[in-house]
């Protein structure tokens, strides 16, 4: 968790640095599970690649007599083993696809991530070498305001009324310094206080 999570939870500063601290160090050696299971399914494919790669050599050895013949084979197996890393090229793209779509989905906050990714025409979403799915936004944005009982209502901390040590002027925006926020914390103040000056 980030210090200003810390903070949102009532932690004083200097306890949520310190909590910062930990939980960065905590999770120094975390993998990501797509990511690990990436690496598991690849780990998969190249032990079955090296065994079916040690046949052949054995198949070779048995017919190492006839020189044309050991050609052929040789010629077939080349084949075959190009074959195979398409097949495991395609297979590896497919599960990074995969991963990115699932952890888009949650970050869209996706109740169920089976019943959204139906909705969605696959075909056209690709990942980018930037890792940043292609094709993805303008849809998942369509099926948010078509069928938005299927995402986490993003809940929002609107508190009003009387905050202890904040003036007796209860207007939204009376306390805040917009002077200091960014142009996207500006935009996004104003859309949830339409009424603040």
């Amino acid at each position: 968790m980030k210090k200003e999570e810390f903070i949102a939870l009532g932690i004083s500063e200097e306890l949520a640095a310190k909590a910062e601290a930990a939980s960065l160090k905590e999770l120094g050696g975390y993998v990501e599970k797509s990511k690990h299971n990436e690496v598991v399914e690849e780990n998969k494919t190249l032990k079955t690649s090296v065994s079916d790669r040690d046949k052949q050599l054995e198949t070779l050895k048995g017919s190492a007599g006839d020189n044309e013949e050991l050609k052929k084979q040789i010629e077939a197996m080349k084949q075959q083993n190009a074959d195979q890393e398409k097949a495991y090229k395609a297979e590896l793209a497919q599960l990074r696809l995969d991963n990115a779509i699932d952890a888009a989905l949650t970050a869209a906050g996706a109740k169920n991530g089976k019943a959204v990714k139906a909705l969605i025409d696959i075909s056209k979403v690709k990942l980018g070498e930037d890792g940043k799915l292609a094709g993805w936004d303008e849809q998942i944005k369509a099926i948010q305001k078509t069928d938005a009982y299927l995402f986490n209502a993003k809940q929002q901390n609107n508190f009003r009324g009387f905050q202890p040590g904040a003036s007796g002027d209860n207007k939204p925006g009376a306390n805040v310094d917009m002077s200091k926020m960014s142009y996207e914390e500006l935009a996004a103040y104003i859309e949830n206080n339409p009424d603040a000056e």
